[in-house]
């Protein structure tokens, strides 16, 4: 058996229902078998002072289950044999009965894949490739199309749910999927209940996502807050609420979440958050000079700069009460695949990953974000993070609704940033220390020089440069 590194048991665990939620128990060690057809991990509960194991081995299909577990051992090595034994056994465990064979994600079954697909074959690309597809076979019953829809034209659909349940599971919801709508069924060890349904928003006239130049950003602070980023939300999150998820007899009277991601334009991720804020609040900033130093002054919009004088202000008022809040992230991207086991350890293959961007500022009336630019696999970057490598959540937003009519408790989503109302003002409370405004990430082979912000910034690096 070898020992499976802590980060990389956490991409393995997101198998389990509950994913990283162990409850009281504490993971003292995993393994994987040489074949790599099983692999298991112990827990220690401290109370009892107690072992306990499970072991997980795969279906014809590539999908982890577990199939042995075994508590109240009283010594590790006891655990351990008992864990070691079960994992040696040979072959595949059958399908369950009525459950259907997933299909493999690296078979496209005669399609033709979409280049952004076939991008994750490129060799700095293969810890992206294995980490999406331990995501899809950790989905509890995805959609029959997911492996198609996945290689052709709905891959960053299929992407945005893959990372999704990778937050949900690393802050150790039990997730299931037993609805065909909304998409993720979340519950938490309390038994508070939520529905999410996830959606992106895509561009109006679609487009080869792969290699493509980047957009430009909207010109002036109203554009950006106010401009076309903020009416394609709109208008994807109204289709969605349009179809009254929040109506069906599951769902009735449990909070209601959208997940949204955007892919409206090339690389428009880098810069469209600020029109989500601007949609949802009807709220911008400016800068104002108060008392001889520029600071960021809160600005309101009633509609949208558009033809159409779009509303603004989704959660201005109650006219939204079921819709309990919007999850936000603008790190879904291939990059994100790779930063999570990379900086955990997982090889290079003799590729420099380089993360360049801007981390929030804190301070009250700060204007701008703080650049910085790092190694993900440097002690520097690992060490943002209280894991010691890049969570899934930790680029994940949370807005909640203050006029919902039943709302989203924040702590069922400890490690993200939660955007709510206290006594009239929108504050802030973030699970990680570090917050990252936006990024990108750039990969270049060992030999060549280190990329730097200016350059990154400046359109002046010709190495492989995601989102």
């Amino acid at each position: 058996m070898n020992i499976l590194p802590q980060p990389i048991f956490n991409i393995y665990a997101l198998s389990r229902p509950r994913g990283l939620g162990f409850g009281n128990d504490t993971p003292t060690g995993a393994w994987i078998n040489e074949s790599g057809s099983a692999w298991g991990y112990m827990l220690a509960d401290a109370r009892q002072r107690s072992f306990s194991y499970a072991v997980f081995r795969r279906r014809p299909d590539q999908v982890w289950t577990e199939t042995h577990s075994g508590s109240g051992f009283s010594t590790k090595v006891e655990a351990y044999a008992e864990l070691e034994a079960h994992a040696k056994e040979s072959g595949s465990i059958a399908i369950p009965p009525g459950s259907p064979r997933r299909p493999l994600l690296a078979d496209a079954e005669g399609r033709t894949p979409s280049d952004v697909f076939r991008s994750l074959a490129r060799k700095s690309h293969h810890a992206a490739a294995w980490t999406l597809n331990q995501l899809y076979l950790a989905l509890p019953r995805p959609d029959p199309n997911w492996a198609s829809d996945c290689q052709t034209q709905g891959f960053h659909t299929r992407l945005w749910e893959a990372h999704l349940l990778g937050c949900l599971r690393e802050q150790g919801l039990l997730v299931s999927q037993p609805q065909e709508s909304p998409d993720f069924r979340v519950e938490d060890d309390s038994g508070q209940v939520a529905w999410i349904e996830a959606v992106t928003a895509n561009p109006s006239t679609p487009y080869n996502h792969y290699n493509a130049p980047p957009s430009d950003m909207p010109v002036g602070r109203e554009a950006l807050f106010f401009g076309p980023a903020a009416l394609r939300f709109a208008k994807t999150l109204g289709n969605k609420l349009a179809r009254g998820y929040n109506e069906l007899p599951h769902v009735a009277g449990q909070p209601f979440v959208l997940a949204i991601a955007d892919f409206q334009s090339s690389a428009s991720m880098v810069w469209s958050r600020e029109g989500l804020i601007g949609y949802l609040y009807g709220m911008g900033a400016r800068v104002a000079e108060v008392d001889g130093l520029q600071r960021a002054e809160p600005v309101h919009a009633e509609h949208l700069l558009d033809e159409s004088q779009f509303p603004a202000g989704l959660f201005a008022d109650a006219r939204c009460t079921q819709l309990s809040a919007v999850l936000f992230s603008n790190a879904c991207s291939i990059s994100k695949l790779y930063r999570v086991p990379v900086s955990g350890g997982a090889a290079t293959n003799g590729f420099r990953y380089t993360r360049c961007g801007e981390f929030f500022d804190r301070t009250e009336g700060a204007l701008k974000g703080i650049p910085f630019c790092l190694d993900i696999t440097s002690e520097d970057y690992r060490s943002l993070w209280p894991e010691g490598y890049e969570p899934w959540s930790a680029e994940l937003e949370v807005f909640h609704n203050p006029f919902a009519k039943h709302a989203l408790p924040m702590d069922m989503l400890p490690e993200a940033t939660h955007w709510f109302d206290q006594d009239g003002d929108q504050v802030c409370r973030s699970g990680y220390e570090t917050s990252i405004l936006w990024s990108k990430t750039i990969v270049n082979r060992i030999e060549q020089r280190a990329p730097t912000l200016e350059n990154i910034l400046h359109g002046k690096s010709d190495d492989e440069v995601d989102s």
